[in-house]
């Protein structure tokens, strides 16, 4: 990707650390070099128009690259075609830097209800597509390390430290626990995906648990051991109970994906834990699961990072109600920005500070939706 040599953003709302400032922005060989004050657009700048200039977006943790390599149900796409398409439409939400989630964790043996081992092959192709130059944004990988499953361990073991593996999440998909504590909620997902009758319900949920209580603690401490192995910084997932976070603390988690309780997101923080919620859930108004609404976290203070989850364009959206709701843009903007980049140890970007990246948005707004004027990567144009 070319590097722009200077550019200025003028006559912009910067969204900056702790305030908006009407100001330019300059860019130098892919950084930021200059802040300043005013409403004046020099000669060869781009003028802005008073619409707000931010850094790019960092999404944690996105399930989008599924819907493009299979659109429908047992319906695979060219993973080339689809990578492609998943980075396009991720820097024209304004994305800039992404954890492509893939599960690691399979259950080949069951006739109904099972997945297979996907996520090193498909690794292999995002990296490769990355060491070629043609993908628009910035790509690292995200583990999905599924504990209720019969080969974790195995696929664990064909990631290391070169593979730029920047997150492994604990997932424990035990029936009775977490995300799916309520079983009628279980049944519903189970029925409607794969046609399950009462029978076939009932004997997934004792296999699983079978499964779980088989190797769930050498999966859960295999998991830890390998992202420490490839200096991954690890997530929790799903917790539910204060217990949930006390066992995740102890394994160094730094941030807690989706917590569906109150009580389990107040524990996040009493423990120094990051606490990411679904931009969906905030712009829905609540979880499609049942469990407790982004809302309600957000006005007890404990909501730090937003993810897109399903939906990337929820992103941007959910930040700037976020915003609203707090009455502080940059707040807003930062569970999307700041905050991520320091869940993972990116230094150099998610502020407006010189020095950094120059990783760049450009939006507007019609009423309280945004709309996207460009998405700049190291300064180049990205979309």
């Amino acid at each position: 990707m070319a590097e722009v040599a200077v550019m200025i953003f003028a006559n912009a709302d910067l969204v900056l650390p702790e305030t908006v400032l009407r100001g330019a922005l300059t860019v130098e060989a892919g950084r930021i070099t200059d802040i300043r004050a005013g409403a004046d657009v020099p000669a060869g700048a781009l003028d802005c128009g008073g619409d707000l200039l931010m850094p790019g977006l960092i999404e944690l943790h996105t399930d989008n690259l599924e819907r493009h390599i299979e659109p429908r149900p047992k319906v695979g796409w060219p993973h080339e075609v689809a990578i492609l398409a998943h980075d396009a439409e991720l820097a024209g939400c304004g994305i800039t830097t992404v954890f492509d989630a893939l599960r690691v964790g399979s259950i080949p043996s069951r006739t109904k209800g099972n997945y297979g081992e996907y996520a090193r092959a498909l690794a292999d192709e995002i990296l490769g597509l990355r060491a070629s130059g043609v993908l628009k944004i910035s790509h690292y990988l995200h583990l999905r390390a599924e504990i209720c499953s019969e080969t974790l361990e195995a696929e664990l073991d064909k990631f290391g430290p070169q593979d730029r593996v920047g997150i492994v999440s604990l997932m424990d998909h035990t029936p009775g626990q977490r995300q799916f504590r309520d079983l009628t909620q279980l049944r519903h997902y189970l029925m409607g995906k794969y046609g399950f009758t009462e029978a076939e319900f009932a004997a997934h949920v004792a296999d699983r648990r079978a499964l779980s209580a088989r190797v769930g603690a050498l999966h859960e401490a295999a998991a830890v051991a390998a992202a420490r192995r490839m200096g991954a910084h690890i997530a929790s997932h799903d917790d539910t109970l204060a217990a949930d976070v006390a066992q995740s603390a102890a394994h160094g988690a730094g941030f807690a994906e989706f917590p569906t309780t109150l009580e389990a997101a107040a524990a996040c923080h009493a423990q120094g834990i990051a606490v990411m919620m679904g931009a969906p859930n905030l712009i829905r108004g609540g979880s499609h699961s049942g469990n407790v609404a982004a809302a309600a976290l957000a006005e007890a203070g404990l909501l730090d990072i937003l993810s897109s989850d399903y939906i990337p364009a929820a992103l941007l959206q959910a930040a700037l109600r976020l915003g609203a709701l707090w009455g502080d843009l940059s707040r807003g903007v930062a569970t999307v920005t700041a905050a991520p980049a320091a869940a993972v140890g990116l230094a150099d970007r998610g502020r407006l500070a010189t020095g950094l990246r120059a990783d760049l948005i450009r939006v507007a707004r019609h009423g309280d939706t945004p709309l996207m004027r460009g998405t700049w990567v190291l300064g180049a144009r990205v979309a």
